[in-house]
């Protein structure tokens, strides 16, 4: 008797990812809207839910272009409520000839979905308390590391999906920091040297769309349990729908003014010791000096200039990234 053959799939991986798709019967652009790229980030899921069935009832109806609604882009990190299934999907999000992770069968499927579609609303949530706010990409260039021409319409969406604050400088930020582990792991830095050393680990969903040829733009709902963080994106959901003309639906004035930040640098965790000098919470304002952490080797880490802390991580690995320090960004929306 022959031996059976090897499951295609190890036990408790995902086997499909669900999706809504709409399509008007007069042209219009594409939009695709993304929930719990991160299991333990679920007010996208709520607030596509909540839209989906809206359009079941008959409450409005897509009459232009195309929708598409992914409600849980990551199911084994959903199904366990935490922020990976078996690595960050939001990270080198590419397709992959060899899949050897969940994320990437996943990211063989969710790529070719992003780039069938022309924008992207990306539904996400933070662990610390705070504010609602916006990622947006990068201004329009012709460079290596992110080019982009679509700067304008990104900014158009960024204003109306909500937040009032939007933040830029991602992938610029995280390829300055990728420069400095390197110039560590070459000094003999260990945990430097076994961290992530590639630029393009910063890809995820907004930046593979954009290298797609489309734009995107990230709305961080709140904090994690908030339960606010639903209704900010099912009025995200509708206003995009709005603002690309998809659906005959009211589309809400811009929450001006803008507070326009930019992610200057990232800073890396060295080793276990390395901590903070008390609990901090994105977008906490720095003074110039002001001492945010201490190194285990009694080094301080101070702000240079005045800004702001972002994404401040007392959980991450050494070699990794620890938080990242904004300023005033140049770019007015």
């Amino acid at each position: 008797m022959n031996a059976p053959a090897p499951a295609l799939h190890p036990p408790g991986a995902t086997r499909h990812l669900q999706s809504h798709g709409y399509r008007g019967l007069e042209p219009g652009p594409r939009l695709i809207v993304t929930g719990a790229v991160h299991g333990n980030e679920t007010c996208g899921t709520r607030g596509i839910e909540r839209v989906v069935a809206e359009l079941a009832r008959g409450e409005f109806e897509i009459v232009r272009g195309a929708v598409t609604f992914v409600p849980v882009c990551n199911p084994l990190a959903y199904a366990h409520a935490r922020r990976p299934g078996e690595r960050n999907l939001n990270r080198k999000l590419q397709p992959v000839a060899s899949p050897l992770e969940d994320e990437d069968r996943i990211a063989n499927v969710l790529c070719p979905l992003l780039a069938a579609h022309d924008v992207l609303l990306d539904l996400h949530s933070f662990r610390s308390p705070g504010r609602p706010f916006v990622l947006r990409g990068p201004a329009d260039n012709d460079g290596t590391l992110e080019p982009f021409r679509h700067e304008r319409e990104e900014a158009q969406l960024a204003m109306h999906v909500g937040p009032n604050r939007v933040v830029d400088g991602w992938m610029s930020s995280y390829a300055g920091g990728i420069e400095r582990r390197r110039a560590r792991a070459a000094a003999g830095d260990a945990a430097a040297a076994a961290a992530i050393e590639d630029p393009t680990y910063g890809v995820g969903t907004t930046e593979y769309m954009r290298s797609q040829g489309g734009y995107a733009v990230t709305l961080e709902c709140g904090q994690h349990d908030d339960p606010a963080g639903p209704e900010v994106a099912w009025h995200a959901i509708r206003q995009t729908i709005a603002l690309l003309g998809l659906a005959e639906l009211p589309l809400v004035p811009p929450a001006a003014p803008f507070e326009c930040l930019s992610l200057a640098q990232v800073i890396d965790r060295h080793a276990e010791g390395d901590r903070f000098v008390r609990t901090w919470t994105s977008f906490d304002p720095l003074a110039a000096g002001e001492l945010i952490a201490v190194r285990a080797d009694g080094t301080e880490v101070r702000a240079a200039e005045p800004g702001y802390i972002v994404f401040p991580d007392p959980t991450a690995r050494p070699g990794h990234e620890w938080f990242y320090l904004a300023q005033a960004s140049s770019r007015p929306l």
